[in-house]
């Protein structure tokens, strides 16, 4: 019998949850920050880094998949776990974010979208039916309804309009998605920043029934006040028992502030795009090592840090090896923001379960507030 999908709070403190979501490919330590694996690769990593740094979870990219090199391609070559080397947990989206943002000249309906691939022209339709298709044949261990996401800022007409299809749209997805043992569907919570719309939301998705809830339609270009202003309410709407999915988010203080709020489960390409654009994360702040200033540095990014970036390599040959183009540079910067995400995570998991997550949160805002190590 497969082991089945669940998750269960260890701590909590004022908001914010720490507990753990069980698979059949291993457990999840939340809150969780999934890497981001568009194509099946973590850019500039292999897994097995991914891995060591702290990494439970993964996300796939369903409309990229879909695309190239094809969902059935992977199925026929054993999943997405064997294809890409990652034996524990994966999540995919939908492909509804990429689809209103990626793709050309789309066309939405009550059935779904037709759009022309940004690879090639080529002509697709996605629905509710075939996203809960291609995941299923990726064999992704999370998966999400299909879902439309306006743009932020937008009207309450249009905002309306949208959720109401999104909750349409995660009817059929359940239906669609079926009974697959071991393997959970999460629901989408829509509605912009309109309180009454995610209540709305909120309730149609608890109706229909999921084994998560995702808060979806944010970091689309509201900024971070909005975004807090609706994580005040938005997580509370969510089930307690279940696990709660931040879509897209963000920068460590964004992360900080969503786990303060409620939120179990964030993604972002953030760290790896930074570190490919030559930015490193670290405790006092973002560094950015093209900068000169670094060129006759012996010191490492952080000298509190563990990964490899930190321990065996300095200021200065980041800085050259950036500056020279070396395929080292994205490596070793990705390596680094990678590692320092999770470590945030594990801190955050360690003060809440201690009951000091205030004190957590105070030390990571005035440690950054230092800025960066003064020049030598």
């Amino acid at each position: 019998m497969t082991q089945p999908f669940s998750f269960s709070l260890n701590a909590t403190d004022g908001k914010a949850r720490t507990g753990v979501i069980s698979t059949p490919r291993g457990e999840v330590r939340t809150p969780a920050f999934m890497p981001v694996g568009t194509a099946a690769t973590v850019k500039a990593m292999l897994p097995e880094n991914v891995r060591a740094t702290g990494a439970d979870i993964l996300l796939g990219n369903t409309y990229h998949l879909m695309l190239r090199p094809t969902a059935e391609r992977i199925a026929a070559l054993g999943g997405l776990h064997k294809f890409m080397n990652w034996e524990r947990p994966i999540l995919t989206d939908s492909g509804g974010f990429q689809v209103m943002s990626l793709a050309d000249l789309r066309k939405l309906t009550e059935k779904g979208v037709t759009f022309k691939s940004h690879i090639d022209g080529s002509k697709h339709e996605l629905t509710p039916e075939r996203s809960m298709e291609i995941q299923r044949l990726l064999g992704s261990d999370i998966v999400m309804c299909f879902d439309e996401c306006p743009a932020l800022p937008a009207d309450r007409a249009r905002i309306a309009d949208s959720m109401r299809l999104s909750m349409r749209w995660a009817e059929r997805s359940r239906d669609a998605f079926g009974d697959r043992p071991g393997h959970a569907l999460f629901g989408i919570q829509q509605g912009g920043l309109e309180q009454d719309f995610r209540a709305e939301s909120a309730e149609a998705l608890k109706e229909i029934g999921f084994e998560g809830y995702a808060v979806g339609g944010l970091a689309v270009g509201e900024g971070q006040e909005a975004m807090f202003g609706c994580l005040d309410y938005a997580p509370d709407m969510l089930p307690v028992d279940k696990p709660r999915y931040l879509m897209g988010v963000g920068k460590p203080d964004d992360i900080v502030g969503a786990v303060k709020r409620g939120i179990d489960m964030m993604d972002c390409v953030l760290p790896s795009r930074s570190g490919r654009n030559g930015q490193a994360f670290t405790r006092r702040g973002v560094v950015n090592i093209k900068n000169a200033r670094h060129a006759d540095d012996p010191r490492p990014l952080d000298e509190a840090c563990t990964c490899p970036a930190c321990r065996q390599y300095s200021r200065a040959y980041l800085h050259h090896v950036y500056r020279s183009n070396e395929i080292i540079a994205s490596m070793l910067l990705t390596w680094h923001n990678l590692h320092y995400y999770q470590e945030l995570m594990q801190d955050m998991r360690d003060a809440i379960a201690a009951g000091d997550f205030e004190g957590f949160e105070k030390e990571f805002h005035e440690t950054r507030a230092q800025g960066d190590i003064e020049p030598i």
